[in-house]
């Protein structure tokens, strides 16, 4: 069994009627799912199984919670007391189930995380490369301190000049728009220069 400090931390400043409780859940969590790991999760004592939330306890003033991460899903899915937790509002240790009972739910929570997929990551399709337009190129080589600007910045900071340029659906708007450019660019000035020490 691995403790994590931070949850001894915890359970030493809550209040003295919270205590028993949060060190009974942390006893029963470790009997009945030895693999699950300890962490803190929104500044709140946490187990986790295969890096999937078990459940959470936490302490406040007057009552401490327990919360089944996936709490609809195991023993009759509906919450015993109350809407905090699953539990109610615990006041002692009495207010939380038998061990056994205890026990059971805590397996079955178990065995959801380790059979449950991973969370899908979205992954976002790459920008297309971004281009320059030729009439901002053609004001780049007549300013080489701007070219050098732009050249160092990153890329993201490149694409800003470039999709704005790009953006102007006439040519007056882009002839501007390549003038303040050249003129940012060559006082080192990344496009968004005027709201950086806002």
């Amino acid at each position: 069994m691995t403790t994590d400090p931070r949850i001894d931390a915890y359970i030493a400043k809550s209040a003295p009627f919270a205590r028993p409780i949060l060190e009974k859940v942390r006893e029963r969590v470790h009997v009945a799912a030895p693999e699950a790991e300890e962490t803190m999760k929104w500044s709140a004592p946490g187990f986790t199984v295969d890096g999937k939330i078990l459940l959470m306890m936490a302490a406040f003033k007057a009552h401490a919670a327990l919360n089944f991460w996936r709490g609809q899903e195991i023993g009759d899915g509906n919450p015993k007391a109350g809407a905090m937790g699953q539990f109610g509002k615990l006041t002692s240790e009495a207010d939380l189930p038998s061990d056994s009972e205890l026990d059971a739910l805590i397996q079955e929570a178990a065995s959801l995380a380790r059979t449950a997929p991973a969370p899908r990551k979205v992954k976002h399709e790459p920008k297309p490369p971004a281009t320059m337009h030729p009439e901002f190129a053609a004001a780049l080589k007549g300013n080489a301190k701007a070219q050098e600007v732009l050249d160092g910045f990153p890329p993201s900071a490149q694409r800003e000049y470039l999709d704005w340029v790009a953006e102007a659906k006439q040519d007056a708007t882009r002839a501007k728009r390549i003038a303040d450019a050249v003129q940012w660019l060559s006082e080192g000035k990344r496009r968004h220069w005027k709201y950086e020490n806002c």
